[in-house]
């Protein structure tokens, strides 16, 4: 089972934050779930992947090739038909406890600015934590990321 990393945003988006997670699980050879709640807001994130600095393959789930796709970008309820390694989710998106054990790895990356979304990192904390599942949490407070106890 997978450990979950719970990424406390304070200085930065997840624009900046995510380039970094999907590149260090493509080169663990992972396939990547991206998992958000709103279907315009994932689409924003697909161009911005594309159009950001170096090259991260990856397509919006729903298309012809989503088995093929190294990272899918999806929406709660819906299917990763890539077979993911990792699953980050964002924007408060359900990760189910059950999940985490065909995982490598889980990411959970929140606003801490915004108390709807630190509410809700801090709830599926404890659903993650009462399924068994080990939890790290990450913040970006000091300048860069740093794990804490």
């Amino acid at each position: 089972m997978g450990a979950a990393l719970f990424y406390h945003l304070t200085r930065s988006g997840p624009g900046q934050l995510l380039p970094m997670l999907i590149g260090k699980s493509l080169q663990a050879g992972w396939r990547v779930e991206v998992r958000g709640r709103d279907r315009a807001r994932q689409a924003g994130l697909d161009e911005s992947l594309w159009l950001g600095e170096g090259f991260l393959p990856h397509g919006l789930a729903g298309g012809p090739h989503d088995a093929r796709q190294p990272v899918l970008l999806t929406v709660e309820g819906q299917a990763a038909g890539n077979a993911p390694r990792c699953l980050i989710a964002l924007d408060g998106a359900g990760v189910a406890g059950g999940e985490c054990a065909g995982l490598e790895r889980v990411c959970i990356v929140f606003d801490g600015t915004d108390p709807e979304a630190l509410e809700r990192a801090r709830a599926q904390w404890r659903e993650l934590k009462a399924a068994g599942v080990e939890a790290e949490y990450w913040s970006e407070a000091g300048g860069r990321w740093e794990r804490k106890q």
